[in-house]
């Protein structure tokens, strides 16, 4: 591991964070599993990364319940994923200092990251370490939303650039920011850091 890396995995421990390395998606699907119990419920947010580690089928498989709008479901799935006893996600971006930064088209995903179920695994790929917050934001604007509006096809100017633009669109996908320095005292937040590229 980088020696840039480990200095993240400190700065992240050091803030209440319970952060670990794994140098596949497939060690971090695996951790993920042994640490949830099999009775508890799952939440995921929208998340390519999280998509990537399989996760989701070793968690249905083994008779977990999941809640997440990427698969098929009925009512509001994504306010059941809020309530979970669990909750899986990522991040757009990390920084050096150990900051979690996030934006979102609706806030789901960000509000059960911050105050939703007490345990929360965070899920990043090495790609996502910048070195503090403005180039973090700099990577979710340029890098992060315009593939993410092409993967769902939206008609944002991003998508068409690859640069935000401060839309005003309907179907703007920068309507939340969080920055995630500190968890709170009540919930125990794992970041898994990856040493592969995902998500984006």
């Amino acid at each position: 591991m980088e020696q840039r890396f480990e200095e993240v995995l400190k700065n992240l421990n050091a803030r209440g964070f319970v952060a670990r390395w794994f140098d596949t998606k497939e060690e971090a699907a695996a951790d993920m599993l042994a640490n949830i119990g099999e009775t508890e419920s799952v939440g995921i947010g929208g998340s390519k990364t999280v998509d990537q580690t399989g996760i989701y089928d070793m968690l249905v498989s083994r008779g977990n319940t999941v809640h997440w709008h990427w698969r098929p479901h009925e009512g509001d799935v994504r306010r059941r994923a809020l309530l979970a006893d669990v909750y899986l996600c990522s991040a757009n971006a990390l920084t050096a200092q150990g900051d979690l930064v996030s934006i979102d088209g609706g806030g789901n995903r960000t509000s059960a990251m911050v105050y939703g179920p007490g345990r929360t695994f965070v899920v990043l790929g090495k790609n996502k370490l910048t070195p503090d917050i403005p180039s973090a934001i700099e990577r979710i604007k340029t890098v992060a939303c315009p593939q993410n509006a092409r993967r769902i096809g939206l008609p944002t100017p991003c998508a068409k650039t690859g640069k935000c633009h401060d839309c005003s669109a309907k179907v703007r996908m920068c309507r939340v920011t969080t920055i995630y320095s500190y968890p709170l005292t009540d919930r125990e937040v794992r970041v898994y850091l990856v040493g592969e590229e995902l998500g984006f």
